[in-house]
């Protein structure tokens, strides 16, 4: 894509103060059969879902199975595509990268240091997005700045170098009362888990409720500095 900054800029100075329907609405239709929707299944995620499913039905919307998600998250995905009538692809990692690294360092890696936990999120997330990405412009995710002290400074729309892709964040203005308003407004289907005191859900062993007053994000990683608890997807240069 040539100069993506400048393109950055412009989509910027046009959607950044506009609604998440209207951000999603422009961009499937300004790079239609280019952008595709990547959903966790956390309740962000599953808000933009429902909106897809007004504003664009047959769009590409995938997930990643990292063979570590709680029972309840793929209780949810079954549940989504049902109610929706959608077209969830889901990506998986590479069976014989995920045997090497196991038999090399342990079914619970990432309790080691950062460095295995990093190498594990690599290998289970951030490669199969990687083959998720082919052929396309631009992504969409559910990032808000108020999820972790790493996100603050994100905006709408962010030109992710490590991909070569244009980042769509169609909710970053929004709050936590924003998205649960949505969902209950439209009987948007969630994670059980978020009623058991978990905001973020992942993989299930690196995954735990948070206590009161906690960061939204300190259930994931938490034994973690906060300044490293990203899996990578995100990561930028």
């Amino acid at each position: 894509m040539e100069n993506p900054n400048q393109i950055v800029s412009d989509l910027n100075e046009l959607l950044g103060s506009k609604s998440p329907e209207e951000v999603l609405d422009y961009m499937f239709n300004t790079f239609s059969g280019t952008v595709g929707f990547s959903t966790s299944l956390g309740v962000e995620d599953q808000v933009i879902t429902h909106m897809l499913s007004t504003i664009k039905k047959h769009a590409l919307i995938f997930t990643l199975d990292t063979g570590r998600l709680f029972p309840e998250t793929y209780d949810l995905l079954d549940l989504t595509r049902k109610k929706y009538d959608l077209e969830i692809k889901v990506f998986f990692p590479e069976s014989d990268r995920v045997q090497e690294m196991v038999n090399a360092k342990g079914i619970n890696l990432f309790y080691d240091s950062i460095e295995n936990r990093q190498l594990c999120c690599f290998v289970r997330k951030v490669e199969p997005l990687k083959r998720a990405f082919a052929g396309l412009d631009a992504w969409v995710c559910g990032l808000r700045r108020g999820q972790s002290p790493t996100r603050k400074n994100m905006k709408t729309i962010e030109w992710d170098a490590n991909n070569g892709l244009l980042k769509i964040n169609p909710l970053i203005n929004w709050d936590e009362n924003q998205v649960w308003k949505y969902v209950r407004d439209h009987s948007v289907p969630y994670n059980k888990l978020h009623d058991k005191g978990f905001p973020s859900i992942g993989c299930q062993p690196c995954t735990r409720a948070i206590l009161e007053g906690e960061d939204v994000r300190a259930g994931r990683w938490w034994w973690e500095n906060p300044d490293t608890r990203e899996c990578g997807l995100h990561k930028k240069q």
